[in-house]
């Protein structure tokens, strides 16, 4: 009765094909396999793009996870699969492709949202004890979560306009670094001037733990403008520079709003307070720093999975699914794909685009 459930996990929400296969909290194969040469011209992820190619790659990635996990499917327990939100198109993929699994092996089915992934991922990593606090910050989403168990979330803050990947990826194009954005502006801010320009901190100066980064991408595109208005183009240290204010900027309005939704989660009284992010943007180095200092200064431990788990991956998934089975919780066939699904079901959707984004 204690053997640990052994689950299959798809993901497709975007532009990752990813599979794994997840026994309790050991990862035994995580497989991605990346869209970023078939969106490079674009300036960005083309939904139909994405999704054809999730459909000629998920069986491939999954065969490939159970070769490397060693197993076969009379070895599982169950199937789960990212069933929103997403692009609905690779939402789509992924649920038909685990429904016709578990049709053809009987294994049960379990649809998860593709932000509880995320959010139950120090769960996965670090044994994580509920509740603690989340932030969830990637290219689609940016929120503030209190997990207080596999199903049950409060967001206390969020992104009312753009989300922070999507900034970066934003002032990428406009400073003419490659796609994806994130990883390029950290890499030119290592040689920047973040001093040079002066460069807004929306909504510090209201209460709360909301966040804006749409006036800061206009910010940059008003000082690249004014650069290339003076010199005629942009060098190297142009893009460094304005790279590495646009990242303190960004960094410096995650940190604060960090420490107002810290003294908003510290009023539960866990027992052993806790801070966790997931999410592309969770991989920059000068955003970890900045929330280590700020969590060791509270005596709230930090955690940051591996880099792997921050960003989409399949293993996030197959745990999620794991804590919902363990609940008694499984799905049908007539499980839907869902391009927006809150975690929090109770609480007002954000204003701005972020409402209408893909991960909303």
């Amino acid at each position: 009765m204690n053997k640990p459930l052994t689950i299959l996990g798809i993901e497709s929400s975007c532009d990752d094909t990813a599979a794994a296969v997840v026994r309790g909290n050991d990862v035994l194969a995580s497989v991605v396999y990346g869209q970023t040469s078939l969106h490079a011209d674009f300036g960005g992820v083309v939904p139909e793009i994405a999704a054809r190619a999730h459909a000629e790659k998920l069986d491939h990635c999954i065969e490939e996870a159970l070769t490397k996990a060693g197993l076969a499917f009379t070895d599982l327990d169950g199937i789960a699969v990212t069933a929103g939100p997403g692009l609905i198109g690779g939402v789509l993929s992924g649920v038909m492709c685990a429904k016709g699994l578990s049709a053809a092996t009987g294994l049960p089915l379990i649809g998860v949202n593709h932000l509880a992934g995320h959010a139950l991922t120090p769960r996965l990593t670090d044994q994580l004890t509920y509740p603690y606090l989340m932030l969830l910050v990637s290219g689609g989403h940016c929120q503030f979560l209190i997990v207080h168990a596999h199903d049950q979330f409060t967001r206390i803050g969020g992104t009312i306009d753009d989300a922070p990947g999507e900034a970066f990826d934003k002032t990428a194009r406009l400073l003419g670094l490659p796609q994806p954005g994130g990883p390029s502006v950290e890499k030119a801010a290592e040689t920047g001037d973040a001093k040079r320009f002066s460069l807004p901190r929306p909504l510090l100066n209201q209460a709360g733990c909301d966040m804006s980064f749409s006036g800061l991408k206009t910010a940059i595109l008003r000082a690249r403008d004014s650069v290339v208005a003076e010199k005629g183009g942009l060098t190297s240290q142009d893009q460094a520079d304005l790279s590495a204010s646009f990242q303190a900027a960004v960094t410096d309005v995650l940190i604060e709003k960090t420490r107002r939704a810290l003294a908003t989660y510290l009023q539960l009284d866990p027992v052993k307070p806790a801070f966790a992010i997931a999410g592309g943007v969770a991989a920059n180095q000068r955003i970890r720093q900045g929330l280590t200092a700020l969590c060791a200064g509270l005596d709230t431990d930090f955690i940051a999975p591996p880099l792997r788990l921050c960003t989409d991956n399949a293993a996030m998934i197959a745990y999620a699914g794991i804590e919902r089975m363990a609940a008694g919780e499984a799905d049908d066939l007539t499980l839907s794909a869902r391009p927006r699904w809150p975690l929090d079901q109770r609480s007002a959707p954000m204003l701005g685009s972020g409402k209408k984004g893909a991960k909303a």
